[in-house]
């Protein structure tokens, strides 16, 4: 696995809602299949950051079992190119090629494995922010389950973010309040979404997840097809 690795001087180079039933979650899936496909004139491109540190092993699991149904969503309504990025240990921080397809994503995930440290999340939005300014970047997918950052240093870099167009999906395993706050914050000033889950969801985690990759690959119209409560919940939460 080629990996770019991130100067720690420059940051990085290198994110609750209540439970849907099953069967909005089935039907949802279902529409999802059927998008009139949004023409556009690039491929869509999506960060999918993820927290490594000790505590998420757990949720990076569940992530690497569930991450083609982004694919799968996406191809539907048009082409999505997505980077991995993940810190962990004291100072790791790195973010892979970018790939159009699940296999790939999921070979690179499944090199990874998790170790003790602090949250990086400055450097995944630093990190953003220029992957922004090089090309167009619909969305920032971040996973994580604490935070132990400056918060008014992650709200200057997520109003910074925001301004570029780049909406933070910010997906929260566990109920850490100061956490909560943070990427509560973090979504907000970016126009995306707040999203909490927890070890027993992955069924809400593959729809939501997937919904996510649509909107990244064919802006909100292609999830405004879908009726159903987990889509009418994320684009609820989005400006």
């Amino acid at each position: 696995m080629k990996k770019t690795e991130i100067s720690r001087q420059r940051k990085s180079d290198l994110s609750a809602r209540p439970k849907s039933s099953k069967s909005e979650i089935d039907d949802f899936l279902k529409q999802a299949e059927q998008f009139v496909p949004v023409p556009t004139a690039a491929r869509g491109r999506m960060i999918f950051a993820l927290d490594a540190t000790m505590s998420r092993q757990a949720t990076w699991d569940m992530a690497c079992a569930l991450q083609g149904e982004m694919f799968s969503a996406a191809a539907s309504v048009g082409n999505l190119s997505v980077q991995l990025v993940y810190f962990r240990g004291l100072s790791e921080s790195r973010a892979s090629r970018w790939v159009n397809n699940a296999e790939s994503l999921r070979g690179l995930m499944g090199k990874i494995d998790c170790q003790g440290g602090l949250t990086q999340i400055a450097a995944v939005l630093s990190h953003a922010k220029r992957e922004s300014e090089k090309q167009p970047l619909a969305a920032l997918v971040y996973v994580g389950d604490s935070m132990e950052e400056n918060i008014d240093e992650l709200c200057r870099l997520a109003g910074e973010l925001g301004l570029r167009g780049v909406k933070a999906f910010m997906f929260h395993d566990g109920r850490d309040k100061q956490a909560e706050k943070a990427f509560r914050e973090i979504a907000r000033l970016t126009g995306g979404a707040y999203l909490s889950f927890d070890s027993n969801s992955a069924t809400d985690l593959k729809a939501l997840l997937a919904a996510v990759a649509t909107y990244a690959a064919g802006g909100r119209k292609a999830l405004e097809v879908a009726e159903t409560a987990t889509a009418r919940a994320l684009l609820a939460d989005m400006r």
